[in-house]
């Protein structure tokens, strides 16, 4: 299974309401940006899911929309997102799936770092791939990183 776990673009600053906090105009541009050069990596994508928050769920409409897949919204990518989530979430897919899910940090860096036993700083509009079979969630593999500045120099 081929799992994109995409952290959500720069957002307003914190506030009271957390949930409603939006992605900045910066953080729109450089995920138009981004959705592009993931349309150019052709990741032939099943599925995306996101948070329910509102950055992450801006973040998903800027790749869905440039993939054409519309992302499903669920709180399992919420805060307090863990490897039980993870495993309810890819539970219908087939082994041979392609996932993107879209969420928050720590708990995207503390996802990948549980299922493959490495550790990663998802920066926000950054995408890592990791490739994990459904069965054993512990033998994931991060195939690649990419850092937002290399999608703002890819984007040029």
């Amino acid at each position: 299974m081929q799992l994109y776990f995409l952290r959500h673009g720069e957002a307003e600053d914190y506030s009271a309401d957390d949930y409603n906090r939006a992605l900045t105009p910066t953080g729109r541009n450089r995920l138009q940006i981004a959705a592009k050069t993931i349309h150019q990596l052709s990741l032939k994508l099943d599925h995306i899911y996101t948070s329910p928050r509102i950055r992450a769920h801006q973040t998903a409409q800027i790749v869905g929309t440039e993939l054409g897949i519309e992302p499903t919204v669920t709180e399992l990518l919420n805060y307090g997102f863990n490897q039980v989530a993870l495993a309810e979430l890819i539970n219908p897919y087939a082994d041979d799936a392609r996932l993107m899910l879209v969420g928050h940090e720590p708990t995207l860096s503390s996802v990948i770092a549980h299922i493959t036993g490495g550790r990663v700083d998802m920066k926000r509009g950054g995408l890592a791939r990791v490739d994990v079979p459904k069965s054993y969630l512990m033998s994931g593999a991060l195939v690649w990183l990419i850092a937002p500045r290399v999608f703002d120099n890819l984007g040029d």
